[in-house]
C-alpha cells in the first residue's frame, strides 16, 4: 500500500500532470511535493560570481520556489507537505526519498525541452534508474 509519495516538480506541465496524476490515484496517500534548487543553473547569471549576485539569484529562486509549490499545491486536492532542497536535482531527489522513508516517487516525463534536456540528461530517467522505491513517469501534454 502506497502511504507517502514524493512528487518533485520544476513547474513544467509534465509536473503538474504528476500532481494530478497522484491526487486522482492516491488521494489518501501523504504527499511531498519538492521543489530543488540547482547551483548549477546559476552559471548563467554573469554576476553570479560575486557573492552579492549568487546571493540576489538565490533569493530569487527561493521566491521562485515557493511560488511554484503554492502553484502546485493548489492543484492537489489533499493536504501536502511542500519541500524546497537545494543541490544537484537527481542526488537530491534520491536522498529525500531515502532519508524520509517514501515509498513512491511519482514525476513528470521531463523538464527541459530541446537541446538542453539533450545536453543535460535527464533527471527524470537518472532517478529511474536510482531510485530505492518504486517510481512512476508520468506522461505530459
Amino acid at each position: 500500500m502506497i502511504e507517502r509519495i514524493l512528487v518533485p516538480v520544476d513547474g513544467s506541465p509534465q509536473s503538474t500532470a504528476a500532481l494530478s496524476f497522484v491526487a486522482e490515484e492516491w488521494p489518501d496517500a501523504a504527499v511531498t511535493i519538492l521543489h530543488v534548487i540547482n547551483p548549477a543553473d546559476a552559471g548563467g547569471n554573469p554576476s553570479a560570481g560575486i557573492p552579492c549576485g549568487a546571493e540576489e539569484w538565490f533569493e530569487s529562486e527561493k521566491d521562485r520556489s515557493s511560488s511554484l509549490l503554492a502553484d502546485a499545491a493548489s492543484i492537489v486536492d489533499q493536504s501536502v507537505t511542500m519541500r524546497t532542497e537545494v543541490g544537484r536535482p537527481t542526488q537530491t531527489i534520491l536522498d529525500v526519498a531515502e532519508e524520509d522513508e517514501f515509498d513512491h516517487i511519482v514525476l513528470g516525463s521531463h523538464g527541459r525541452t530541446g537541446v538542453s534536456r539533450i545536453l543535460l540528461g535527464s533527471v527524470t530517467e537518472a532517478v529511474i534508474r536510482r531510485s530505492p522505491v518504486t517510481v512512476t513517469v508520468v506522461r505530459g501534454e
